[in-house]
């Protein structure tokens, strides 16, 4: 087999797979290119979910005419000079793989201006052109259009276009949050979704998550052992229901880390219901020695050089602040200086000479290295105090696989044949439960609740509130089976704000939403409107209902009728239900029997039974008539 040494138009492709997977990927490496640049003012433009064409343009610093033909050539950067500056790097961008990844899967173009006039230079799949001189303003326009044109394989595994711009919009939603002091202009197929002013953080938040969100978060900001922690978080009721809402920022860059993750999901943990998750918008400074960029392909998380003291000090900080301990009042901003106002104009008030301003002491700083030391303790379950709660982070998962054997294949054979019997057995019960409704005399009523039928020498005790319980449980059902549910329009329609991501998974779930029975359409950028529910739900909590839906994006699971709307049937069917205590006449009962079609091993939605059966000889045993 020989060797072949292959041409650049190949490896930068291979590149690309790894660099550019997807449209937000060549927007995440464009505008991370314009912030180191320095600019103050973005502008990004998608079509076709950022299929047809990604515009950037910012104000930086930009790229000089003879230095056109360099950007974009592999491993070509103006951020790294030699190796030693990988262990300090400060900007988000420096391998140099974007740009000529970005230019060998599509046509694009890069034009510039660093005050002495413009000039664009264009590569189309990989082939340059000329420089030439153009019109623009001071810093960078980027134009990427037809991504993937000339790599038909990775195009065809793209998603759909409102689910990529769902992607992107998530993204700059991210840039937003991480660069406050920078202003954003974000559009997609010609509407604005973002338009931030660069006015700081909680102008950010505002823009992206909304008014209300910021009303239910607290601002924190504490230094611990030379790990700087800022931010805001959600209060402890204020939860969401995936994570998307979570964004954590390690020296300005956004990243998805496991050790910081789990140590503010912890610190959430007694405050927060089963799939529920905490929002935090969270930035993390460490000195650049301890923290190693260069892990990940597409940069999107960090290696600590030690994941404790960062649990350590991130969990303290969150669940003091949660808890509302001693310390929290050093963590919350402006809390500290307001509760000092307060005191000193108490003291005022009273002239006390000896009420001087009360501060909370503060415990005396300490380096990186002498924190290490202080937070040394073993993160493993406690086994000699098991009701003490402790944290921990797992190891990491790993999986081995090895060849089928024989021994496996004949424990296959040996499930699916106890399948098959286990099938057979339950087919066989159910044959037993199930009796001729002919057969069946009604002999009368106990408690108004249980209804008795003699058969021969059995007997069968029905609960009348489970037994039409499940009746119109499995009516419910079947009217959503064949989609002939009928819709209540609502008198004032129900707005639902969601994020880009919520939105895509939406959008893309709109039709089965339909024929369950919800009149939902699109209401603007980031909010649905539910104008009409099914009739058989009509008292249904529809924030409740929908936190479940997009609970399931956490999975990537698709929407199934049966499972979401399982406890919503079953609700409902159990109020329309005739209730335990509620008399039913003779003919009632007999009507009730007859729905039943004789299926005595029915269960209620809950899972009770509806109907026991007593034969005449477990009845003479009871009485001693036979032994």
């Amino acid at each position: 087999m020989s060797i072949n040494i292959l041409t650049p138009d190949v490896y930068n492709r291979i590149a690309a797979g790894e660099v550019v997977d997807r449209p937000y990927s060549v927007v995440k490496e464009l505008v991370e290119n314009a912030i180191d640049a320095g600019a103050t003012e973005i502008t990004v433009e998608i079509e076709g979910g950022g299929k047809q064409k990604i515009r950037v343009v910012d104000n930086g610093c930009g790229i000089e005419k003879d230095e056109l033909k360099k950007a974009y050539q592999p491993h070509a950067t103006s951020k790294l000079a030699d190796a030693e500056d990988l262990f300090t790097v400060s900007t988000l961008g420096f391998r140099g793989e974007a740009i000529a990844s970005i230019a060998s899967v599509s046509r694009m173009s890069i034009t510039s201006d660093v005050g002495q006039g413009a000039y664009a230079l264009s590569c189309e799949g990989g082939v340059l052109g000329e420089v030439y001189s153009a019109a623009g303003a001071r810093g960078t326009e980027v134009v990427v259009s037809d991504l993937f044109y000339n790599t038909p394989a990775r195009l065809k595994f793209l998603k759909t276009d409102s689910q990529e711009e769902g992607d992107v919009t998530n993204m700059m939603a991210r840039f937003i949050l991480s660069r406050p002091e920078i202003s954003f202009l974000y559009t997609a197929n010609g509407k604005v979704k973002f338009r931030s002013l660069g006015e700081g953080l909680p102008s950010a938040i505002t823009v992206v998550y909304g008014a209300s969100t910021l009303e239910n978060c607290l601002e924190i900001a504490a230094d611990k052992h030379g790990i700087v922690l800022h931010g805001f978080i959600g209060n402890r009721n204020f939860s969401k229901p995936n994570r998307t809402y979570q964004s954590l920022f390690v020296n300005g860059r956004y990243v998805v880390n496991q050790t910081v993750a789990a140590a503010v999901t912890n610190a959430y943990a007694a405050y927060l219901m089963k799939r529920q998750y905490p929002f935090y918008v969270l930035f993390l400074d460490v000195p650049q020695e301890i923290v190693d960029v260069n892990v990940h392909p597409n940069k999107a998380d960090v290696r600590f050089q030690d994941n404790q003291i960062i649990y350590g000090s991130v969990y303290a900080v969150i669940s003091s602040v949660l808890d509302g301990n001693s310390r929290a009042v050093e963590y919350l901003v402006g809390v500290k200086e307001e509760l000092q106002k307060e005191e000193a104009a108490r003291s005022s008030a009273v002239q006390t000479a000896h009420a001087a301003p009360q501060t909370v002491a503060s415990q005396p700083m300490m380096t990186y290295e002498e924190a290490k030391k202080e937070l040394e303790f073993d993160v493993s379950p406690n086994k000699n105090a098991p009701s003490e709660p402790r944290f921990y982070i797992p190891d990491p998962v790993r999986y081995e696989v090895h060849a089928p054997s024989a021994s496996v294949a004949i424990e296959k054979r040996e499930d699916v044949f106890a399948e098959n019997q286990r099938l057979l057995r339950e087919k066989e019960r159910a044959k037993q439960e199930h009796v001729d409704v002919k057969s069946l005399t009604f002999k009368g009523e106990l408690f108004h609740t249980y209804l008795f039928y003699e058969a021969g020498d059995e007997a069968f005790i029905v609960d009348q509130h489970a037994a039409h319980e499940r009746l119109i449980y499995d009516r419910l059902q079947e009217k959503l089976a064949s989609r002939t549910v009928i819709s209540q329009p609502m008198l004032v329609p129900y707005l639902l704000d969601v994020n880009a991501a919520e939105f895509a998974f939406l959008t893309k779930n709109f039709q089965i939403l339909r024929e369950m029975g919800f009149e939902i359409d699109e209401f603007g950028s980031g909010c649905v409107k539910v104008s009409a529910v099914p009739t058989e739900l009509m008292d249904i909590d529809l924030n409740a209902f929908f936190g479940e839906v997009l609970a399931s994006m956490e999975s990537l699971r698709a929407i199934r009728l049966s499972d979401l709307l399982k406890d919503k049937l079953a609700s409902a069917a159990c109020k329309a239900a005739v209730k335990g205590g509620e008399f039913l006449t003779d003919a009632e009962a007999k009507k009730l029997l007859e729905r039943m079609d004789g299926d005595m091993g029915l269960k209620c939605p809950h899972g009770r039974p509806v109907a026991v059966k007593v034969k005449r000889s477990e009845m003479e045993k009871l009485f001693k008539r036979i032994v």
